[in-house]
């Protein structure tokens, strides 16, 4: 939203009226002057017209979790324990997920109530790298590596994946970088390759790595700084 419109729209004047209110500094955001009408605000902006409060902002949540096997990735589900379920905040029922792990999948989860935040960090074209350690029922082929780095071709999307940065740590085990984040997307590449995937563990997003000291089912919150910095690559 533009700072002209909440003005307008919160003093019941028009436009023009809230245009030359924000021009003769009367009104502060976040607590400084300023005289752009179309200066960006959202609902966790605070913003006062002559020293008064007219719109107090909400409290922004952008929280991490170590998701354990077994939990849903939902906010609510009548049958099986969700993630939300494992956080004690009194706002957690304004949380959603950004980027969901299927249910037998465990590690780096994040959480937010700021939607531009979640969006960006999802986005496909932002090519926010997720880092996942993959376990296989077979062998991993040495061309696999190649194939990953090709990208696979799924119909049901009509779309080819990006290039992969598939790392062979032993015979069944490898370290998986993606910059999306598709249906069941590991597991139908490795599918691709004739094999299947055991287990999945999400080590990283971005430039946030899973802390060693958060356990399974543990989590913690983060800064709007430290959230947006996860962005910075």
């Amino acid at each position: 939203m533009k700072l002209d419109r909440l003005i307008a729209r919160h003093e019941a004047m028009g436009r023009q009226s809230a245009h030359l209110a924000i021009a003769s500094g009367r009104v502060r955001v976040e607590g400084t002057v300023v005289t752009d009408s179309h200066h960006p605000i959202d609902r966790f902006t605070c913003v006062a017209l002559d020293g008064a409060v007219i719109q107090q902002p909400e409290r922004a949540l952008y929280l991490m979790m170590h998701k354990p096997e077994g939990i849903l990735s939902a906010t609510k589900d009548a049958t099986h324990p969700t993630v939300i379920d494992l956080i004690d905040d009194q706002d957690k029922h304004t949380l959603h997920i950004a980027g969901r792990l299927d249910r037998s999948t465990s590690g780096l989860v994040l959480l937010t109530n700021d939607g531009r935040w979640s969006k960006r960090l999802m986005a496909a074209e932002h090519k926010v790298p997720k880092v996942y350690l993959v376990e296989t029922l077979e062998p991993i082929a040495l061309d696999a590596v190649a194939a990953f780095a090709r990208g696979f071709y799924f119909h049901t999307e009509d779309i080819t994946t990006l290039p992969a940065e598939l790392v062979i740590l032993g015979e069944r085990q490898a370290r998986l970088t993606l910059h999306e984040g598709r249906y069941h997307q590991v597991k139908r590449m490795f599918h691709r390759v004739n094999n299947r995937v055991t287990r999945l563990h999400r080590e990283s997003i971005g430039s946030l790595a899973l802390p060693a000291d958060l356990k399974a089912g543990g989590w913690r919150g983060l800064d709007a700084a430290a959230a947006w910095a996860i962005l910075a690559l």
